[in-house]
């Protein structure tokens, strides 16, 4: 089990990094954009981002 969370960890470094590593303007960019929205909306992004984590790990597992 530990492997797994490591292995899921790992992949989320790699996918994190693709777009600072691709685009560093546009990361900057959306980096400026999420810090001039309400804390409200941040969290439902973040409650939806998880939904959607979990019906997806659902679907390939």
């Amino acid at each position: 089990m530990l492997v797994e969370i490591l292995t899921a960890i790992s992949l989320v470094l790699v996918i994190e990094g693709l777009l600072p590593f691709i685009n560093p303007a546009g990361y900057k960019n959306a980096i400026r954009v999420m810090l001039e929205q309400p804390d409200s909306r941040m969290r439902i992004i973040g409650l939806c981002s998880m939904i959607a984590g979990v019906i997806l790990l659902t679907l390939v597992r």
